[in-house]
């Protein structure tokens, strides 16, 4: 096989290229040059340094007049020059010189039509690996679609940004250049970058065809019908979706078309802390040789302690789509028919489930809340209420009512049911309350999925308008866990918590309300305070 030209990215006198290397040989070489270690399952770990998550105040877009009025600019979408990533592109081509290098072709996406062709360049075995893992490979393609790729990604972890000299806030710098299609990774070892980076590319290209990207997981019954699961970190879209009944297509992003939806990646980034092979099988299955752990503890013996947070909780494993058990391989469906968007309410008011209005799911999914809780180690249990636009914002490059406007006539066009579900808690709010069962989750989740909600009643929730089953048929859920203000104690103390999400709500959306439709911004809590 022909060597890669490197050249033409500034990249001159390295030591070797090793070119789409498979799993075993990138593992080999990872061990041999001090990467990290092998488990006793197989997986090899790696312990990422200071950065154990994403630095999204690092991350810029040169500002080009061809995406300029595009761009939702804000403090995630920063503004940077041309010169400023001149400067990073030379510091990071130079930083390779007399190194050995990785590079991985491959595709973003598994439809053919859609796809974009991705190269990896970098320094580490790990992060060709991680590529090798989350990406679509590209072997067995016309090896002259990457002479020119949709993009290329240099990502060189140690080699650190200099604010002073660089224009950048620290030593960490993601910085994309849609009209040199490149983009680079400099200062930060989490895989989470790599990925996040191609995904928002595709949120950016993607509507531009007509083509809708979402942060969601995906999943399709025995009856051929997809589900997708939208949520933030936490509220369970890799463990509702990874369903021992379904077939999995995907667990983080995903574009729907007008033939159906497809995954963007080859792989599941899943979230790790406190797995067990009971009560995650599907993940813990696919941890093994060829799967990239990150920042998991690991004892003498090569045990992992995946309880253990010594080093972040936010650790990961970068599993094949092909090791998941029930895994969907060539990762399409059809035209989803349920959407849900799962919240951790932590202030314990949001029902478990409720049905939304297509205005509802609009704003919403604008919203795109969840609740996090202080640290017990302070002593304070106050929940703090967390929202990400299109539950994903620090991958939107466009604005929210865009995405939200393609997910608004989707429903219309295909008479999609969109839920509402409350993974958190119930009976009061975090340190009273208590998380909802799983198995209560799972029940809605099915009932929704079955279809048999749709000869029942519904009764509206009066603070948010919510649409609440009056039952969950054939299932031994309670009906008192629906309503909320029922699981309560005190009808004061719920009014109290109620009211005060509610003011959460508007306050967030104040920013949005002049860039949607009237119905959509009036479709919130309707408790206004």
């Amino acid at each position: 096989m022909n060597k890669p030209n490197l050249e033409k990215y500034g990249i001159i006198n390295v030591k070797n290229i090793y070119h789409n290397l498979n799993r075993t040989a990138l593992v080999e070489n990872a061990v041999k040059h001090g990467e990290g270690i092998l488990t006793n399952l197989g997986a090899i770990n790696v312990i990422t340094g200071k950065n154990t998550g994403r630095s999204p105040k690092d991350r810029f877009i040169v500002d080009q007049p061809s995406i300029h009025n595009k761009v939702d600019w804000n403090d995630i979408n920063m503004p940077i020059s041309e010169k400023v990533f001149d400067n990073l592109l030379i510091r990071a081509t130079s930083y390779l010189q007399g190194k050995n290098i990785y590079v991985y072709d491959g595709f973003v996406g598994h439809d053919p039509q859609n796809s974009l062709s991705l190269r990896v360049i970098t320094d580490l075995a790990t992060t060709a690996l991680l590529s090798e893992n989350m990406f679509v490979s590209g072997r067995g393609k016309n090896p002259s679609i990457w002479e020119n790729p949709d993009f290329t990604l240099i990502a060189v972890p140690w080699c650190k940004a200099i604010p002073k000299l660089d224009g950048t806030r620290s030593d960490v710098a993601i910085i994309f250049n849609f009209e040199r299609k490149i983009a680079l990774v400099v200062g930060s070892w989490y895989g989470g970058e790599v990925k996040k980076v191609m995904f928002s590319i595709m949120n950016f290209m993607l509507p531009e065809k007509n083509i809708f990207p979402m942060h969601c997981s995906a999943n399709m019954g025995q009856d051929g019908k997809t589900a997708l699961y939208f949520g933030l970190s936490g509220t369970g879209k890799t463990t509702l979706s990874t369903d021992p009944d379904r077939i999995l297509i995907g667990d983080d992003e995903h574009a729907w078309t007008d033939r159906g939806i497809f995954n963007l990646e080859g792989g599941c980034y899943a979230k790790v802390i406190g797995i067990t092979p009971e009560k995650d099988p599907e993940i813990y299955q696919g941890i093994r040789f060829g799967t990239l752990l990150e920042n998991v503890v690991v004892n003498d013996e090569r045990i992992p302690d995946f309880q253990n947070k010594k080093y972040t909780e936010n650790t990961r494993a970068a599993i094949p789509l092909e090791f998941i058990p029930r895994a969907q391989l060539d990762a399409t469906g059809p035209i989803p028919s349920t959407i849900f968007f799962l919240s951790a309410d932590a202030f314990g008011v949001l029902p478990p489930i409720s049905k939304l209005t297509k205005e509802q799911a609009m704003y919403y999914f604008i919203s795109g809340y969840t609740a996090k809780v202080a640290g017990t180690e302070t002593g304070i249990i106050e929940p703090i209420p967390t929202f990400s636009a299109c539950f994903g914002a620090p991958f939107m490059m466009r604005h929210p009512s865009e995405y939200a406007k393609m997910l608004g006539e989707r429903i219309v066009k295909h008479d999609v049911d969109v839920f509402l579900i409350n993974t958190g808690w119930t009976g009061g709010p975090y340190g009273t309350g208590t998380r909802i069962k799983l198995r209560y989750t799972r029940g809605m989740i099915s009932a929704a999925l079955d279809g048999r909600f749709k000869n029942i009643n519904f009764i509206k929730e009066p603070y948010f308008g919510l649409m609440i089953p009056q039952e969950i048929p054939n299932t031994d859920i309670p009906r008192k866990i629906l309503f909320p203000q029922e699981t309560w104690i005190s009808k004061e103390e719920y009014d109290k918590y109620a009211k005060k999400l509610a003011w959460n709500f508007h306050k967030n959306f104040e920013k949005f309300k002049t860039s949607v439709p009237k119905e959509v911004a009036n479709a919130g809590p309707i408790i206004k305070i």
